[in-house]
């Protein structure tokens, strides 16, 4: 039997791990978003802390990445081809390698990370990006981080579009596409429109046709 596995990408706000985690109980397949960090800590060397700090966060400081570097690894670091590149980009390579090897394994719904880009070459995998109106995401912010006091609706709409502007620096800085933009993924969902229960739904239909061989 063949694999599965889905690539999502996704808006701050716009519920794209929910609906990851969702979509994967009911194709019955495992879930990977911070997870992932774990699997990339064991397999690579990598200290998890360090891997926290760079995680879908390029930094243009040279310098950082070389003194943060003395601190990442005994193992990975030290022993790999690219001792030489920042260690932005070291951890960069580390998650491009870990998710190919997953995809190689099992069937998986992954969230963020490029993940689309990594596995472009792979038949098993489909991508997805999840967007979503902004008063949608501005109510899902407030009441998914209850911690936060945000001021007023613009504060939270500053949070979200930093959030947003650091995920498509990442995004298009390794990748050869352009975030959020169509063209880039094999569908796009707006999740305000049908919901995060029926955009499962959705996203579940598409892979049923695309894939029926695998009998979902």
């Amino acid at each position: 039997m063949g694999k599965l596995i889905v690539a999502i990408g996704r808006e701050y706000g716009s519920g794209g791990r929910e609906i990851g985690e969702k979509l994967a109980n009911r194709l019955g397949i495992k879930f990977f978003d911070k997870e992932l960090l774990t699997l990339v800590a064991k397999e690579s060397g990598y200290c998890e802390e360090i891997l926290q700090k760079n995680d879908e966060q390029p930094t243009n400081s040279f310098l950082y990445s070389l003194v943060m570097d003395t601190y990442a690894s005994n193992g990975y670091a030290a022993s790999n081809h690219f001792t030489e590149l920042p260690l932005n980009h070291k951890v960069f390579l580390a998650q491009f390698d870990v998710i190919k090897n997953l995809a190689q394994r099992e069937s998986c719904v992954i969230v963020g990370r490029c993940a689309d880009y990594a596995l472009a070459d792979n038949p098993d995998c489909f991508s997805v990006f999840i967007h979503s109106r902004m008063d949608f995401r501005v109510k899902r912010v407030r009441e998914y981080n209850p911690e936060k006091v945000f001021k007023d609706d613009n504060k939270v709409m500053d949070f979200i579009n930093k959030i947003d502007r650091k995920r498509a620096n990442y995004y298009n800085y390794y990748s050869n596409k352009k975030w959020a933009d169509a063209r880039s993924y094999d569908l796009c969902v707006d999740s305000s429109i049908l919901g995060i229960d029926k955009t499962v739904d959705f996203i579940t239909e598409y892979a049923k046709m695309r894939y029926g061989h695998l009998n979902l």
